[in-house]
């Protein structure tokens, strides 16, 4: 791809803005692990919220929505709790609360105050080491491969995709290293800002290009349509069969069961709390309990409606003025960079084109600068040097991140689908996940050692599964979870239960609700003024709530750019409506502590 000159000042004046921030940030990181790690949790709420939404928005999954509502229309709204999306509900509700009164610094550290510091409990920390360097590998290749097919399309051929996208990698890791958590979250506000302009930028010249007479001619009957029975119904045989095969390809045709599937699976995994990497991150970072809470809930507000502008937009402009299945090869992975590449005009396809780069690079960072900290704070400082300086700790988070970084390409050359990617992290990875991580929360007779196995059990059953890739890994999710459940269960029961003292410290200082009977009895005991946590049936209607709330935000920039104005309506309706409900349920009801 020939890019004009003003299109490739722009794209190097960003990666140069990157670049200034590693510097400017790297004398604030200077102070420990806690400075390099948490920006000395001195950050606001709203801004962590933007770095994390930011951080989220990343290419690959852009590339992957793109495809999904191209292939299945409005129900694709639906897919992507596959993830689960919705688990910022979960958060935004109350597990952002419980964990940001550990006080930990990693998921791992946090494991002290649950489980103690006796064999169990190392045990258990070291599979949350293991679990938090797996996942971030995983995250990596996901998001190279996705850097790569962008760079094919739109870097000119003096490299091939994977040198391109190790090139940008050099420059993320770079940044992200020298400066930390404040430089990640620095460049993550730059460039939020610059998503939010290609976005709205995108939608815009979907509404001024094409009709919605033309978006309904273009797509099968169904495609328009947010509801669904059992079956998906919708069928692009007649007009594009390649779409219909894909369809049958991904086993989506039994959408109701699927959806079934989809919620039962998001339920637990949000149920478990965030994954060891830059969401508990940012949990952790926050100045209070409360602040945590509000910073999950701005997520979905900053995050789904300006990437649902871009998403519908790129889709739009595909499906009426790039018909041409050749453009593609029928890899719809590739329709948003090829729908740049051939409808955006010179200066703003550079503006877009650093956009995109940005949304690689805010992941990406954020992605290894979590891991780091693991390998850092819960290996090396635990294992290996137990008495080194603050400097010496933060010089061995530059040579970590590195580490990560390198593993993490390396996993990235042997992925070739984002699909297959997004499959096995969030169906086969997460599915060993769940069963320990819910339990951790829930039940008092869980100890270290029933983590263990069953995050050892879940880590194996999920690696074993990349051997047999004829399985699906949504398919496989029920198979790993029940073997992750008897490997918690099981290890827990057959090994002394965690010293009353150390469950004490933790059920009063988090205050989840669940199976804590003798516990709380104990807490009654010692401090007749303790009040137990009575507020599940609240934070169940809240967090349906939610899921409504944020569904109706992926909606409403989807019926915009197609045009259809009832349903915008409709849209925005219901987003009043429960924000009106969550303010009164769960704003009003934010402890401050």
């Amino acid at each position: 791809m020939n890019l004009s000159h003003l299109d490739l000042a722009i794209i190097v004046a960003y990666l140069l803005a990157m670049l200034a921030v590693g510097v400017i940030a790297e004398r604030r990181s200077r102070g420990g692990l806690q400075d390099y790690f948490l920006g000395g949790n001195c950050m606001p709420w709203w801004l962590l919220s933007m770095s994390n939404a930011t951080t989220m928005f990343d290419v690959s999954g852009t590339m992957w929505l793109v495809s999904l509502l191209y292939v299945y229309g409005l129900k694709s709204i639906f897919i992507p709790w596959l993830w689960p999306v919705f688990n910022q509900v979960f958060l935004m509700v109350y597990l952002s609360t419980w964990l940001r009164r550990s006080g930990a610094l990693t998921g791992a550290e946090w494991i002290t105050l649950r489980f103690g510091d006796d064999r169990g409990a190392e045990a258990s920390r070291v599979s949350v080491v293991l679990f938090a360097l797996v996942s971030v590998i995983g995250f990596t290749g996901y998001a190279f491969v996705g850097i790569a097919k962008f760079a094919e399309v739109f870097l000119p051929p003096w490299l091939t995709p994977g040198q391109y996208a190790l090139l940008i990698v050099g420059v993320t890791t770079l940044y992200t290293v020298v400066g930390g958590l404040y430089s990640v979250v620095l460049a993550d506000v730059i460039q939020f800002f610059l998503k939010l302009a290609c976005c709205v930028a995108i939608g815009w010249i979907a509404l001024q290009r094409v009709s919605a007479e033309a978006i309904a001619a273009a797509v099968p009957p169904g495609w328009m349509d947010v509801t669904f029975g059992w079956r998906l119904d919708v069928d692009w045989s007649m007009l594009m069969p390649a779409m219909q095969e894909r369809i049958d390809a991904d086993g989506y045709t039994l959408f109701g069961s699927f959806l079934m599937m989809l919620v039962f699976k998001g339920t637990l995994v949000s149920m478990a709390g965030p994954a060891p990497n830059y969401d508990m991150q940012r949990i952790l970072a926050a100045r209070s309990p409360k602040e945590a809470s509000l910073m999950s809930g701005l997520v979905s507000v900053v995050l789904f409606a300006p990437r649902y502008f871009l998403v519908a937009g790129i889709t739009v402009l595909a499906l009426t003025l790039l018909r041409d299945p050749a453009l593609h090869g029928h890899d719809v992975e590739r329709i948003l960079p090829i729908v740049i590449r051939e409808l955006v005009p010179i200066g703003l396809k550079g503006l877009l084109i650093a956009g995109l780069l940005a949304a690689f690079m805010s992941t990406f960072s954020g992605a290894i600068n979590a891991a780091a900290a693991y390998l850092v704070n819960d290996v090396y400082k635990r294992y290996v040097r137990t008495d080194a300086s603050d400097q010496q700790y933060v010089r061995a988070c530059y040579v970590g991140s590195l580490a990560i970084v390198l593993v993490g390409c390396g996993a990235g050359y042997f992925t070739t689908s984002i699909h297959a990617a997004t499959q096995w992290i969030v169906a086969a990875l997460w599915g060993g996940y769940a069963a320990p991580n819910v339990l951790k929360w829930h039940w008092w007779r869980f100890n270290g050692w029933g983590y263990f196995w069953g995050m050892m059990t879940g880590i194996a059953g999920a690696i074993a599964l990349l051997n047999f890739p004829q399985i699906e890994p949504l398919a496989a999710f029920p198979l790993l979870l029940a073997g992750s459940l008897l490997g918690s269960v099981v290890g827990s029961l057959l090994t002394p239960p965690e010293r009353e003292a150390v469950l004490l410290e933790f059920y009063t200082r988090t205050r989840p609700w669940g199976w804590w009977g003798p516990i709380r009895a104990a807490a009654e005991r010692n401090d007749p003024h303790f009040r137990p946590n009575r507020d599940f049936p609240r934070d169940a209607f809240n967090v349906i709530v939610g899921i409504v709330w944020q569904t109706s935000m992926v909606a409403l920039p989807i019926y915009v750019v197609i045009q259809h104005w009832q349903p915008v309506l409709i849209s925005l309706a219901t987003i009043v409506i429960t924000s009106t409900i969550l303010k009164f349920t769960w704003y009003d009801r934010l402890e401050s502590a």
